[in-house]
């Protein structure tokens, strides 16, 4: 494997808006900011749709990139995920990532009436997906006959503008999950392991844990011709002279003390010279080097962007 140190990018991650006027502008705002890429999450209730969602930031910015972070794959069947895709890559002109997750939320499935089934079958039938999406997206007919999906014959989309195949995130926490996204993933979204019921497991923002699953993707993708890209979702951002304060508060929620909170790649807090020399050490340490922020974020983060992105 070569052994890429990517260069820093930086995300908004939303999706929710009052009309498409607001919704355009955060998406001009992120791109004048300096954010490389605005995704939306995938999740039912009081939330914008993703496809039309991306396809009208796409729309009202020209380098913006666009992405799901990420589709729950229970939801659809990969033969309409590869559909979407396709399409917001070519109407995006070849801006659009594709992220997909083997879901975790459990309020979505029983709102829903999709069952949620246990993590071994939903991975299995992750892993299904991405083996039809990515040889769909790679203009191939795709025949598959698994346990969860049949395809026959299923005709690829030749006209996606990124090639092989608009770039993949996978969304891991667990051993399975991390291995499937460090041998296919362009792009490997470290979480904390979903619990068997719903939820994730917060024991597992520390640093310590986000260190073995780094190493874990790095020693899998071994024999890949490039390294994945690593990325990050931040829970916890702020701009402070008294990261204490802030890590107090966190950790009671997370029951983490906080030195464990402060050291946690999910969360960055600090003054805009410590957030910088921060990301540079866990890009050295983890290989981080794709940081996603939340909207309310993006104001005040714009500075360590403007520092930061694409060195």
């Amino acid at each position: 494997m070569t052994a890429t140190r990517h260069l820093f990018r930086f995300g908004v991650h939303t999706g929710r808006s009052t009309s498409l006027a607001a919704w355009q502008e955060t998406a001009r705002r992120a791109e004048g900011l300096g954010y490389s890429i605005l995704t939306v999450a995938d999740h039912f209730g009081d939330q914008l749709s993703y496809a039309p969602a991306l396809l009208a930031a796409a729309l009202a910015t020209t380098t913006l990139r666009i992405g799901t972070l990420v589709l729950d794959n229970d939801f659809r069947h990969p033969a309409l995920v590869a559909a979407d895709a396709a399409t917001l890559d070519l109407l995006s002109e070849g801006r659009f990532e594709l992220g997909l997750g083997a879901g975790w939320m459990a309020e979505d499935y029983a709102w829903s009436g999709i069952p949620f089934d246990p993590p071994k079958v939903r991975v299995d039938r992750l892993i299904e997906s991405v083996t039809i999406i990515k040889g769909l997206l790679a203009g191939q007919p795709v025949t598959l006959s698994g346990l969860h999906y049949t395809v026959a014959d299923l005709p690829g989309y030749s006209g996606t503008v990124q090639r092989p195949h608009p770039p993949l995130l996978i969304g891991a926490g667990g051993r399975r999950m991390l291995t499937l996204a460090a041998r296919e993933a362009d792009i490997v979204s470290i979480l904390p392991q979903a619990l068997p019921r719903g939820g994730v497991a917060l024991a597992e923002l520390t640093a310590a844990r986000i260190g073995e699953k780094a190493a874990f993707v790095r020693q899998t993708a071994a024999g890949r011709a490039a390294s994945p890209e690593v990325h990050i979702l931040l829970q916890a951002l702020a701009l402070t002279a008294d990261w204490r304060a802030h890590a107090d508060e966190i950790g009671r929620r997370w029951h983490l003390s906080a030195d464990e909170v402060r050291d946690s790649p999910t969360v960055l807090l600090g003054t805009l010279e410590e957030l910088a020399e921060t990301l540079l050490a866990r890009r050295e340490h983890f290989g981080i080097s794709y940081i996603s922020i939340r909207e309310s974020d993006m104001e005040g983060f714009a500075p360590v962007v403007a520092r930061l992105a694409g060195t």
